[in-house]
């Protein structure tokens, strides 16, 4: 038998609702293979422990299902298969209770991804939360820390496109059959993720995206990694189910603090109230997960300032945005040379355009650089 008839029974039972885990275990068990508990009558998948209702529906949806089809939809969007016995699947993933026995992949998972963090938060993410989540994630992916995220609005899509932006590695785990992209507006940003990384879903392609499939997802986001970062969350935030999800899986909990008056900040802020590492920057991560040899190397690798020019405009600048208005007053330069002087040091990875004329450091630099405040 080829390994593709063997998949296509995997493929087949991640189609009918409520088999995860526990029952491929008994089906294994008791039928040695899938393809004879497909196959098995109603009695025969009782004997095997399955409840009377999940009997019933296997018999019911199976004719409904063509299993040939099933392969030919996946080879058609390039779609890999990974089973739960098989060498490939990620390990971290396997040590969850309640791992997904198939997962699907679009793009290609690597060795190095085991090395990954999760990046999640509000979709409604303010400027503060962006700035951070693009500083954070850069610095991490320049690390070769692959970013997992979620592909929802917000921070979720930051992280991808900050992980990108920096020559890194991203994962978006989807809460629907790859063949959906959900949100619709982000089909190209799953794109470059598929050239970057890799696309995840448990569910079977035609799988649209429903309320209850999000939590779900959110702990397979939080098992592949080494930890899970909440850069913003409200209180009743789906980023503060990751959370939960990651202790519960003894992953680590990072969250990035933020205003006492911000909604957008509640959540994290009692996060850390609650025993999570609070972060300032990559190196807090880093450090908490035992790879600071990464983060010195990082810091090596800062950029020092070239000229006078730079190291006064350096002196002028924070992690908050100011405008190149406010440089030029503040440090008596002219306004063209102000603007050539931040495009070169935006290229040496300095500081960051961050929109309408404002300008913020992109990493810590060394406090002879900055003024004291």
């Amino acid at each position: 038998m080829t390994s593709a008839d063997k998949l296509k029974y995997w493929v087949g039972f991640s189609k009918i609702p409520g088999i995860g885990r526990v029952k491929i275990s008994h089906l294994l068990e008791h039928f040695t293979t899938l393809e004879n508990a497909w196959k098995a009558s109603a009695g025969e998948l009782k004997r095997a422990g399955l409840d009377s209702k999940t009997a019933a529906t296997i018999v019911d949806l199976r004719p409904r299902i063509s299993l040939d089809a099933e392969m030919d939809g996946l080879k058609q969007y390039k779609v890999k298969v990974l089973t739960c016995d098989s060498p490939a699947y990620p390990q971290r993933l396997k040590e969850i209770y309640d791992y997904p026995p198939v997962i699907y992949i679009r793009g290609n998972l690597l060795p190095e991804d085991e090395c990954c963090l999760a990046v999640v938060g509000t979709r409604r993410a303010t400027v503060y939360g962006r700035q951070v989540t693009e500083e954070i994630v850069s610095d991490l992916a320049r690390n070769k820390i692959t970013i997992v995220s979620g592909l929802a609005k917000g921070i979720d899509s930051v992280a991808h496109r900050a992980a990108i932006e920096s020559g890194g590695r991203t994962i978006a785990v989807f809460a629907c059959g790859l063949d959906v992209v959900y949100p619709a507006e982000n089909a190209k940003l799953a794109r470059e993720v598929m050239e970057h990384g890799a696309l995840i879903s448990e569910y079977p392609l035609g799988t649209r995206p429903k309320a209850d499939n999000f939590p779900r997802r959110n702990r397979i986001m939080s098992g592949l990694s080494l930890g899970v970062l909440v850069v913003e969350a409200g209180e009743k935030s789906g980023a503060l189910i990751t959370a939960n999800q990651a202790l519960e899986q003894n992953r680590e909990v990072f969250a990035v603090p933020g205003s006492i008056l911000s909604p957008a900040s509640r959540g994290t802020n009692h996060l850390i109230q609650e025993g999570a590492k609070l972060v300032r920057n990559h190196v807090d991560v880093l450090e908490e997960l035992n790879l600071a040899i990464m983060a010195q190397q990082l810091e090596m690798k800062e950029p020092l300032p070239a000229d006078e020019t730079e190291s006064l405009l350096l002196k002028q600048l924070s992690h908050e945005s100011t405008h190149i208005d406010e440089l030029c007053r503040n440090s008596g330069l002219a306004a063209a040379l102000v603007s050539s002087t931040l495009t070169m040091m935006e290229l040496k990875g300095m500081v960051k355009h961050v929109g309408g004329m404002n300008y913020a450091l992109l990493r810590e630099m060394k406090e002879e650089y900055q003024t004291a405040r």
